[in-house]
C-alpha cells in the first residue's frame, strides 16, 4: 500500500444490514436443538468511490444473545449513522465510537469490523491478513462437524467426508443417549483410523455423564472434549479436568479476555474462539495472544452455519495467530448454497488462505437477493 492511497479519504456513503436465511445440506443435531437453516446478517459497506466491503455474523440467541432482528437493528440504527460520512481508514476511532454507542451486541460489532477491514484492504489492494499482522501460515486443515441423531448416520457421513479429504472430525455429543455417544465415538475411531477426532457436548452433560463419557472413551484417543458442562459451572469444570483422561476445552463459556483467564485458572486445556462472541478479528487476535501466553490451545470456530464470507474471516484469523492446534471449523461446507461466486474449497485435505484483496472472496449479490429475508 503506498502513502498516496491512504492519504486519500475513504468516505463511507452507505451501510446496509441484510438478513439472510441460508439452507443447510443436512440438519445438524446438537444438545440445544436441530438446525436446518442458518439465519445470518450480512453487512455491506460502500465507499464514495464505489468500493464495497462485506461482513457477516450468525444470529445466536443462546450463544451471544444476538437475534437476527437485533443484529439488523444494531447495524442499521446504531452503527450506520456513526459510519456514514466518516473515513474508513480511521478504523481505530470508529471502533471506539461503536463500542461507546452500543454495549454488547458482539455479533454486530464483528460483522461491521469485518466489512470495514474488507473495504480498507480492497482499497489498499492487500489481503485482510496483511492489515492485522501478516500470516504465520498460508493453509489450514479444517475439521468436519458430525451431528446426526443416530450413530449409523454419523459414521456414514464421516466415512464419506474422509474419502473426500477431511481427516479431522468433531463429534457432537449429548444430543443422543449417553450409550449411543460412547458407541459412536468408538465406531468412528475404528472406521477413521488415524484421523483426528474430538467431541463437543455444547453444555449438554451433567458432571456424572461427562465423567462416564470420558472414562468410557479413553481408548478412542480424542484430542479434546469441548464444553461438557454449562458455562457457569466452573467448579464442576475444575473438578472434571483434575481426573479427565482427555483435555477439556471451553466454548460457550468464552466471551471475553476475563473468561479466558478464568478458564485457565480452572485448568481448561484450551478454548474455542469465535468472532461473533469476541466482537471481531481484532479482539480475537488479542484473545489468541493471551491463550499463547497462558499455554492454552486454540480452536478457531464458527457457528453452524456461516457462508464463505465469514469462513474467509476465520481463515484469516487462523492463519494470523501462532497456535491453532485444536483445529478450525469452516461451516460454509454445510450449506446447500453459498453467497459468494467461488466458495472456499478443500484441496488435499487443506484449505488455502485466499490470495485476493480483502477477505479474498467475491460476494454474489444476486445470491444475496435470493436468500434475503424481508
Amino acid at each position: 500500500m503506498d502513502n498516496q492511497t491512504q492519504s486519500r479519504p475513504l468516505i463511507i456513503r452507505r451501510v446496509d444490514a441484510i438478513p439472510v436465511a441460508l439452507p443447510l445440506q443436512n440438519p445438524v443435531a446438537m444438545s440445544g436443538g436441530t438446525i436446518a437453516h442458518a439465519h445470518n446478517l450480512l453487512v455491506r459497506i460502500e465507499a464514495r468511490d464505489g468500493t464495497v466491503g462485506w461482513g457477516e455474523a450468525a444470529s445466536a440467541p443462546t450463544m451471544t444473545g444476538d437475534t437476527l432482528g437485533g443484529l439488523k437493528a444494531a447495524v442499521s440504527e446504531h452503527f450506520a449513522p456513526l459510519l456514514i460520512g466518516r473515513d474508513a481508514w480511521m478504523r481505530a476511532p470508529l471502533g471506539r465510537a461503536m463500542r461507546a454507542a452500543l454495549v454488547g451486541n458482539t455479533g454486530a460489532h464483528s460483522a461491521v469490523e469485518m466489512a470495514l477491514l474488507d473495504l480498507v484492504a480492497r482499497t489498499a489492494r492487500l489481503r485482510l491478513i496483511d492489515l492485522v499482522g501478516g500470516p504465520v501460515r498460508c493453509q489450514i486443515t479444517p475439521m468436519w462437524l458430525l451431528g446426526h441423531l443416530t450413530p449409523e448416520a454419523d459414521l456414514a457421513e464421516a466415512s464419506e467426508k474422509q474419502a473426500r479429504g477431511f481427516n479431522f472430525f468433531k463429534l457432537k455429543v449429548a444430543a443422543k443417549p449417553l450409550a449411543a455417544d460412547i458407541e459412536t465415538t468408538h465406531a468412528l475411531r475404528r472406521a477413521l483410523g488415524t484421523a483426528t477426532i474430538c467431541a463437543d457436548a455444547n453444555c449438554g452433560f451433567v458432571p456424572a455423564a461427562a465423567r462416564r463419557y470420558l472414562d468410557a472413551t479413553r481408548d478412542a484417543d480424542l484430542m479434546f472434549l469441548e464444553q461438557p458442562l454449562v458455562p457457569t459451572d466452573l467448579a464442576g469444570l475444575k473438578a472434571l479436568t483434575r481426573t479427565s483422561p482427555v483435555p477439556i476445552g471451553a466454548d460457550e463459556g468464552i466471551h471475553s479476555i476475563s473468561d479466558i483467564e478464568a478458564h485457565a485458572r480452572c485448568a481448561a486445556a484450551g478454548v474455542s474462539l469465535k468472532l461473533i462472541k469476541l466482537g471481531g478479528l481484532t479482539a480475537a487476535i488479542s484473545a489468541a495472544t493471551l491463550c499463547e501466553r497462558l499455554g492454552l490451545q486454540v480452536n478457531v470456530a464458527a457457528k453452524v452455519a456461516e457462508s464463505s464470507l465469514a469462513s474467509a474471516a476465520a481463515l484469516h484469523l487462523a492463519c494470523a495467530i501462532s497456535a491453532a492446534e485444536w483445529g478450525v471449523s469452516l461451516t460454509h461446507f454445510y450449506l446447500a448454497d453459498d453467497i459468494v461466486k467461488k466458495p472456499i474449497t478443500l484441496h488435499d485435505g487443506s484449505v488455502a488462505l485466499p490470495n485476493g484483496p480483502g477477505l479474498g472472496v467475491e460476494v454474489d449479490e444476486a445470491a444475496v437477493a435470493r436468500f434475503r429475508l424481508s
